[in-house]
């Protein structure tokens, strides 16, 4: 009976499009109140339960990080860049769409952002050069994936509180399979492209591409600041997120100039806002999550995995199964919230290493942002170039078929995960 109403009140929320924050509280409180009888105090404490991490912490300064970044100028110069490295070639408008996200991957680290700041110069760009809209919206949204896998990643740092692995090396698991993500989306753009005939720039010379670098390069050293704070071991992820504030402060203001100190409260209350909203969702998935062990889901979901097969290859191929189908519905850090830990526990039973299941785990859900019916960012592509989302949906197919061979390459092949980190940190 418990089961019932707590999954029969989300499903409800979720049908009738209540936001899944939302969703995930009333659900809880449902059960608490008409099946459980445990006081309603009790919500309250496991949401401040599960927001009360440290690791967590490093969340707000990365969101504020990206922000500064984004309003001091960036975008144009990133795409400006990876434009003058791939423009040149058939379908270069494309390349350098998702080449501009893959550079924008250390700067916003969530998907949402970087399809909507990218997107709203490359969909409109693409247009004017003579690609359908549809095209346009499908491969923004599609290269925005990148962006969470590709350090620093929010994903990968609530992984990294949910297992206890150390936050570097999970940024660092990713590295490698963000970046095949991006080069898979290029290979399958770049056939498209050269089957449609779609445009391409002209050469702009070596000139172009070193000015467009410098033009970059202070946007492009986050990137090296973060990752090289979480390296040395000198500073924290949560000290590494404060000094990329400061970073973006003076890079924004003082050198790009693309925002004046009039702008940084707004930009400061945007990302509390963020920040809350986000953290709001990790604290209430936390109350469900705790509903669901005290139910033995979890459990049911890890004996009903093992009773089909032991086989380490079979359950992991299961994991990607399941994890596909709610990406499909579920917001991602939700999804790792409530689900992580017990496939983390039946991953880890069969002999998979935590850090390769984490990687291809946040890898699945990314995936799912782009997946029909909920893929919200289709929604934003669709809507930043005004075209029907079952247009965007038909020219996004073939990039989900490519980011999913991505994905079984990085389940079946643990080292290219593992190897990075076990480089810089040890085994």
């Amino acid at each position: 009976m418990g089961i019932t109403v707590l999954l029969g009140t989300f499903l409800v929320c979720l049908v009738i499009g209540v936001p899944v924050a939302i969703c995930l509280g009333v659900s809880s409180a449902a059960y608490l109140i008409f099946y459980a009888d445990i006081p309603l105090v009790v919500f309250s404490q496991k949401i401040f339960s599960g927001v009360d991490s440290f690791v967590l912490l490093c969340i707000p300064g990365f969101i504020m990080a990206g922000s500064l970044m984004n309003g001091g100028g960036i975008t144009d110069r990133i795409i400006r860049f990876a434009s003058s490295g791939v423009g040149w070639i058939r379908g270069g408008l494309g390349l350098t769409n998702i080449a501009g996200s893959m550079l924008f991957a250390g700067i916003s680290g969530t998907a949402v952002a970087e399809a909507a700041s990218i997107g709203a110069v490359m969909i409109p760009g693409m247009k004017r050069e003579g690609y359908p809209v549809s095209f346009a919206a499908a491969i923004t949204a599609a290269a925005s994936t990148v962006g969470p896998i590709i350090p620093p990643s929010v994903p990968m740092i609530i992984v990294g509180a949910l297992s206890g692995v150390s936050v570097g090396r999970m940024f660092m698991a990713g590295a490698i399979p963000g970046i095949l993500l991006g080069l898979g989306m290029m290979l399958v753009c770049y056939i498209i492209s050269v089957r449609k005939n779609y445009p391409r720039q002209p050469w702009k010379g070596w000139r172009e591409l070193w000015d467009s670098f410098r033009g970059a390069f202070w946007a492009l050293m986050l990137t090296v600041l973060i990752v090289g704070g979480l390296l040395s071991g000198l500073v924290t992820p949560t000290e590494t997120a404060i000094l990329a504030c400061v970073y973006a402060f003076v890079v924004g203001v003082y050198i790009y100039k693309g925002i004046t100190l009039r702008d940084v409260p707004k930009i400061m209350i945007d990302s509390a806002v963020t920040s809350a909203a986000l953290l709001a969702l990790v604290g209430i998935a936390s109350v469900f999550g705790w509903i669901m062990a005290n139910e033995e889901i979890p459990q049911t979901i890890a004996k009903g995995m093992l009773a089909i097969s032991t086989n380490k290859y079979v359950v992991i191929l299961l994991i990607n199964i399941l994890l596909l189908i709610v990406g499909m519905f579920m917001e991602t850090i939700a999804a790792l919230i409530i689900l992580f830990p017990p496939l983390l526990a039946v991953a880890t039973g069969v002999g998979i290493d935590p850090i390769h299941f984490a990687t291809f785990a946040v890898l699945n859900l990314m995936i799912g942002l782009t997946t029909p019916p909920v893929g919200i960012c289709l929604f934003v592509c669709a809507n930043i170039g005004k075209t029907p989302l079952s247009a965007v949906i038909k020219e996004v197919f073939p990039f989900l078929v490519g980011n999913i061979g991505v994905l079984f390459l990085v389940s079946y092949i643990p080292q290219l995960s593992l190897w990075l980190p076990n480089l810089l940190f040890g085994k």
